[in-house]
């Protein structure tokens, strides 16, 4: 990735990156399972989901039987069966998190609609899976295992209701309208719940048949909250209720469905105890959303992802082929590049690939991370039931690893001979301080990811749409692309919308642990730009100085009132500073991916003779995303951290701190160089004593030293930055593409 000299002839980019790139990039070249379920999930979403689009399969939002189709497609390709383990009908052991991303990016490269309707299978079971009894996994999450030829059993098909109808639907998660109370509690044998449930925008509910529903108390036998497995067939009322007249997501069911039935107590999600008479669920429901959904958020983002990356190749075709069949015989410039002769059709799609490029490389290492953290949590909570710790002792003897982790640290960022060995082989053999440290990212990075991806994303989206040109908004715009940025507003909802996502981020990035490791990639950064030069690492590194700076001051700064400034109130301050965070860990991630991909892919024999256009590509690619990250991170920072601060004013109190002109220049003449003593930045007062023609004096720097340096040295950071952009344009007029795409239009 060094900077190429000027007599030296760089090489450039020659195909679209394939599964041999991806593979290394988002490193799965060694999982042949994961290289099989890629290519089956590719097959449904460019075949039958294509075809199913082209013929408009999207025109309607009720759940057609060529809708339905589809679900015996996803069943006999494997996707249904991903999620599961091999007990119970799966064929992938381990954690699935990295498998279930690239589900949900081949099947959103085509269609979302698609994409959800695999996925929300996945969530409705979710629950179960992560926090259910074991026998609610053998029963339900096994009976989601597609049939096998000669079975009579039902297969399962799962939903998970949680949002309730308008006006609760996007409050918040806490607020539950549905109730559940005791119906019968025969003596010495198992109560019996009546659930009332009114679900709002349900996925999957045109043809699920089991239901996890998240429901609070209405009974003093029944403490708290939880989620209740609901079955079609128990007694009562089980009512799909209306299709969702959406706009987007066509290709999945959503309803408003209404339950009133009465099931087992034991169908409470993690099973309960019972005290004095009260049913005591061992999960509440929030508990069990919190480990569903921090997965759950990740592959949301990846597909949004998917649809940058998409659009990418279209655009290039529509931009070539912009002027054919009017002036222009083939072979000239206009014949063969068509809108491609301008700068601004390419330096904007080559911000689009940059921001697919950095949002998939951050969602694919948060789904390698909870592949990661998975193992580990399960033997965290095995230590802490073997030791029978719970409430706070349990909290108590987690934040003891936390500050063992936490000394882990810099431990492991010193040079080698310095590094105390024995000491840091000791914690990292410890699962529990891998899990408070892999825990601390993964509090970060999954808000990040559906944040970032989704909400810039949608942006970038109209983006490749406006390239288009009118054929955009087109029903038969190649790529579906109209569809897709429309679908990617759907998206940044999802599971919470953007506040949702602003706000855990802004507590979980002041973590300390979490800081001690963004202080790590700090210095990470900086050292691979010592090695890659042209990434743009140097300025990302600045840029993250220059976040992590703010962050601190503005932990222990007031407002011109004097009124705290980070404080969970002050959204202005925090969702802003968690935007920020956002922009440098997907660009980090992207040049890490890069960095990954030059490392390794040689051990590919098909890569040998593309690898350096791939990495000379996507450095630059890498270079331009880094520099828009530093300009947002100095933007936003700039902003937070002057922002709350008074202007000064041309009174008498201001006044008094300016220079004036006649008094220097009298001033020189006794002592020759001092009319250069006035401070940089301050005023000088013309004759008569006026002040220039501007709002007041120039803003004081006291105790902002320290930012204006990193600011300025931000933005000399971002040389070559345009440069980089310039190859990256070239690049794509030169790149060779298919005659049409591989899916229909």
């Amino acid at each position: 990735m060094a900077t190429a000299s000027a007599t030296q002839v760089t090489p450039t980019l020659a195909t679209l990156p394939g599964d041999d790139v991806r593979q290394f990039m988002w490193r799965f070249a060694d999982r042949y399972d994961l290289h099989l379920l890629v290519q089956a999930a590719r097959q449904v979403a460019r075949g039958p989901v294509a075809r199913l689009v082209a013929q408009g399969g999207r025109h309607s939002h009720a759940w057609t039987s060529e809708k339905a189709a589809l679900l015996q497609q996803f069943d006999e390709s494997g996707i249904t069966a991903a999620a599961l383990d091999p007990e119970q009908g799966g064929f992938i052991a381990g954690p699935k998190n990295l498998a279930l991303a690239l589900i949900a990016f081949e099947l959103s490269w085509v269609d979302a609609g698609a994409a959800t309707c695999s996925l929300a299978g996945n969530l409705g079971l979710a629950p179960i899976h992560e926090c259910g009894t074991p026998e609610q996994r053998a029963q339900y999450v096994a009976g989601a295992a597609p049939l096998k030829p000669g079975e009579s059993r039902r297969h399962v098909r799962a939903a998970f209701a949680l949002t309730e109808p308008i006006p609760f639907v996007g409050v918040e998660t806490g607020m539950l309208a549905g109730k559940v109370r005791v119906a019968d509690w025969p003596a010495g044998g198992e109560p019996t719940l009546q659930v009332e449930k009114r679900g709002r925008f349900i996925t999957n509910m045109a043809f699920a048949n089991v239901v996890t529903a998240a429901v609070d108390s209405d009974d003093p036998r029944l403490k708290g909250s939880c989620l209740v497995i609901l079955e079609e067939g128990d007694p009562g009322t089980w009512d799909r209720g209306t299709p969702t007249k959406k706009l987007v997501h066509q290709l999945s069911s959503t309803n408003d469905p209404v339950f009133n039935l009465r099931v087992p107590a034991h169908r409470i999600v993690g099973g309960y105890t019972v005290k004095d008479g009260v049913i005591i669920p061992r999960l509440a429901h929030g508990e069990i959303i919190e480990a569903v959904f921090r997965r759950t958020r990740v592959t949301v983002g990846l597909m949004t992802a998917a649809k940058l990356l998409s659009a990418v190749e279209p655009v290039i075709l529509y931009q070539r082929r912009r002027f054919r069949g009017g002036e222009g015989a083939p072979g000239t410039p206009r014949y063969e590049l068509g809108l491609q002769q301008k700068e601004d059709v390419l330096h904007r799609l080559v911000d689009i690939w940059a921001t697919g490029e950095a949002s998939a490389s951050l969602g694919f290492e948060a789904a390698r991370l909870f592949d990661e953290l998975d193992p580990l949590a399960k033997q965290k909570d095995a230590w802490l039931a073997g030791r029978k710790l719970t409430g706070r002792a349990a909290l108590k003897e987690l934040a003891k690893k936390q500050a063992e982790a936490l000394e882990l640290v810099p431990i492991k960022s010193r040079p080698g001979g310095e590094r105390d060995r024995e000491r840091q082989e000791v914690r990292e053999a410890d699962p529990l301080i891998q899990f408070a440290t892999l825990d601390a990212q993964a509090n970060v990075l999954c808000p990040a990811c559906k944040l970032w991806n989704t909400g810039h994303g949608a942006t970038m989206m109209r983006e490749a749409v406006s390239l288009m040109g009118g054929y955009g908004v087109t029903e038969d715009c190649p790529g579906f692309l109209g569809q897709k940025w429309m679908d990617a507003q759907l998206e940044a909802t999802y599971e919470g919308p953007e506040a949702v996502q602003r706000l855990q981020l802004s507590l979980t990035m002041t973590s300390e642990l979490f800081l001690a490791q963004f202080q790590q990639w700090i210095a990470g950064m900086k050292r691979l730009a010592s090695d890659r030069p042209g990434t743009g690492a140097c300025a990302l590194g600045t840029a993250m100085k220059l976040w992590r700076w703010t962050l601190g001051h503005l932990q222990h700064a007031t407002d011109a009132d004097g009124a705290k400034l980070y404080h969970k109130a002050r959204q202005g301050v925090t969702f802003p500073l968690a935007d920020a965070l956002c922009w440098l860990l997907a660009a980090r991630q992207f040049i890490l991916d890069v960095v990954a991909l030059e490392t390794h892919g040689a051990a590919n024999p098909a890569l040998a003779g593309g690898l350096p256009g791939f990495v000379s590509f996507f450095t630059d690619l890498c270079h331009v995303q880094s520099a828009r990250a530093a300009g947002e991170v100095g933007r936003i920072c700039a902003e937070i951290v002057f922002g709350y601060n008074r202007h000064p004013a041309w009174d008498e109190a201001s006044c008094h701190a300016c220079y004036a002109a006649d008094e220097l220049e009298a001033l020189e003449g006794l002592i020759p160089g001092s009319a250069g003593s006035a401070p940089a930045g301050a005023d000088v007062t013309a004759g008569g004593r006026t002040h220039p023609l501007k709002a007041g004096p120039c803003v004081p720097s006291a105790g902002l030293e320290e930012f204006m340096r990193l600011r300025a040295q931000l933005d000399g950071c971002l040389t070559g930055c345009r440069l980089a952009k310039d190859r990256a344009a070239e690049a794509l007029t030169q790149v060779m593409t298919r005659e049409t795409l591989d899916y229909p239009a």
